[in-house]
């Protein structure tokens, strides 16, 4: 069945490119690699460890250009590793593979981790002659946002036994849930995740509610091991946290998207207050489908006139391209290279990772993106959303590796943009009025997903983070309860939880990947509300504006890099104005 929807959506050679890092496991470019790694790191180490503060401009320039030229090898290595994996993770080699270089990157990170913290426990008399030097320019903002760590950093011996065990802790307890959801199977077809889950999507009941406790039954096979897994990265932030001072289990990750924890809280209150917006819309939805109860199953049924053809994977690129042409032509023209160039895996395969990403290898290579790919008007929205991911890290490349990451915040506006852009433009081509209708509620429903949705979630991280550390281990029974609570909370009396949905939090890998990450979708979508209102009063202002936003990369913080544009993130106003937008949308679909 995977083999012929490949086929029929023509995505069976959309199967990225590797070899634009390696030629493979076994090249031997990647030893190369690791030994000049190692060679660097300690010569670096011999070089500069314990002689920060005596540096003069010249000579902090020196070191932290080679850093970053070793990180680029490092990041080149590691993430070779990993998109070698994420397509087959069935396969102990790719599996081994993964391990090896975690463990390597162990080693070498214990050799470079003196800079950190060399850098961070200078006094301010001696920092500030130094960044206020011209020279270095370019990673003023990276040397300033290392120094935001002070506080929580551990001594140096501390750090290297840290680093030492690295590859034993965390990722390794993430490699196994990753392992264990690519091999899962569900139902009596044997199923993989991502074809179980689309069938939410169905326009038949019965086919939905078979998905739903498909899924379901193969999540209980294995909540055991779920349940152990997520109560090991619990107790493993929560030591984390202990070890490093962080006043609260959200604290790391703020401090990662460099927004205030104040900031945060504003974004989850003001989107709290507003539950009533999805309660409103599904009572809407359960008359529109004639059903007297909606269920979780149905939450995703396709409304009465909404288009529900498989969109071809050409015809689902001619889209995304000229939906994004409309806006910007430089925009179409990066996007495009993902297409023709390699940069994109698209079928549904056998041991292939769930869900979608986009991956930003290194400067001087370009993004990746993964999508599994099944045609649907939600596959097609994915698609645009890990593109703009893509666009976003391709044009941020030249300020280098330090400052190309972006925090998780502004990364999640660069892709939900891109989302609004396809829906602005498919909806443009439709003439039918029910359609167009069914078309703008299917986005209020990305939207709620995205925005409700994810702080319901942010919500359940809240409970288990709080009761794990109270409380101890928590059981598959509470989890599942914390689970429903948080959920029902958005929901209200809109939307009936079904038994088996109770275990759904345990397939979600956002929890045990990156505690606290759900939020920054909520922030990303809000804010690129309030940015699509300014493109619409002026374009002709907007999109250089835009542009420069995505090309800047992390070399300022969120807060400073909106600044151009008038947001005030810190003001509650800010976010109630993106929630009004939502509540105009739904109104207008309320009075069709």
């Amino acid at each position: 069945m995977t083999n012929e929807l490949n086929q029929a959506l023509g995505t069976t050679e959309i199967i990225w490119r590797l070899s634009d890092l390696y030629q493979g496991g076994d090249d031997p470019q990647i030893d190369a690699d690791l030994g000049h790694c190692h060679a660097e790191a300690q010569a670096i180490q011999s070089q500069f460890g314990g002689k920060l503060g005596a540096l003069d401009p010249a000579g902090l320039l020196a070191l932290v250009s080679r850093l970053e030229e070793l990180a680029v090898i490092r990041g080149r290595l590691g993430t070779f590793a990993f998109l070698n994996f994420t397509t087959q993770t069935q396969d102990s080699k790719a599996g081994a593979f993964l391990q090896r270089l975690r463990e390597e990157e162990s080693q070498l990170a214990k050799l470079t981790i003196f800079f950190e913290l060399e850098w961070s426990a200078l006094a301010e008399e001696i920092v500030a002659p130094l960044l206020a030097d011209p020279r270095l320019d370019r990673y003023r903002h990276y040397l300033k946002s290392v120094r935001r760590y002070a506080p929580h950093l551990l001594s140096h011996p501390e750090e290297r036994l840290l680093l030492e065990i690295a590859p034993v802790g965390r990722g390794a307890w993430n490699l196994l849930f990753d392992k264990v959801m690519g091999q899962m199977k569900f139902g009596e077809s044997g199923r993989g995740e991502e074809e179980v889950l689309a069938d939410l999507y169905h326009a038949d009941r019965e086919l939905r509610q078979k998905a739903a406790d498909e899924m379901s039954a193969g999540l209980t096979s294995q909540i055991h091991v779920l349940t152990h897994l997520t109560n090991t990265l619990l107790a493993d932030k929560m030591i984390d946290d202990r070890l490093r001072r962080y006043p609260g289990w959200l604290s790391a990750m703020n401090l990662a998207n460099e927004v205030e924890d104040q900031t945060v809280a504003t974004l989850v209150t003001e989107v709290t207050r507003r539950y009533d917006l999805p309660c409103r819309y599904y009572r809407l939805k359960r008359r529109l489908l004639g059903l007297n109860e909606l269920f979780d199953y149905d939450r995703y049924a396709p409304l009465p006139h909404l288009p529900t053809r498989q969109v071809g994977w050409e015809e689902g690129r001619r889209l995304v391209l000229a939906a994004f042409a409309g806006f910007s032509e430089e925009m179409a023209t990066v996007a495009e290279l993902f297409f023709s160039r390699g940069w994109i895996h698209a079928p549904i395969l056998k041991g292939k990772s769930g869900g979608a990403f986009a991956h930003p290898c290194t400067p001087d290579v370009h993004p990746y993106v993964l999508v599994n790919y099944t045609g649907n008007i939600r596959d097609l929205s994915t698609v645009a959303h890990e593109l703009g991911h893509g666009v976003h890290q391709y044009l941020a490349a030249p300020k280098g590796y330090l400052n190309s990451d972006t925090p998780l915040v502004l990364a999640e506006t660069a892709s939900v943009f891109a989302e609004l852009i396809l829906f602005k433009h498919q909806l443009g081509l439709l003439t039918n009025p029910a359609e167009r209708t069914a078309f703008i509620a299917q986005k209020l429903e990305s939207i709620f997903a995205t925005v409700f949705r994810q702080i319901a979630m942010n919500r359940f991280e809240e409970l288990t983070h709080t009761r794990r550390r109270a409380e101890g281990e928590l059981s598959t029974e509470l989890l599942s309860e914390l689970w429903r609570e948080s959920q029902q909370a958005m929901f209200g009396d809109s939307v009936r939880l079904s038994e088996g949905y109770g275990l759904w939090w345990s397939y979600i890998p956002h929890f045990l990947h990156s505690p606290g990450y759900v939020y920054s979708y909520a922030f990303g979508e809000l804010l690129v509300l309030a940015l699509y209102n300014l493109y619409l009063q002026d374009s002709r202002a907007f999109v250089p504006k835009y542009l420069d936003l995505l090309r800047a990369g992390g070399s300022e913080s969120p807060e400073e890099l909106v600044r151009p544009f008038g947001v005030k993130l810190p003001d509650p106003e800010f976010w109630r104005g993106g929630l009004a937008v939502i509540d105009s949308l739904l109104a207008q679909i309320e009075t069709d």
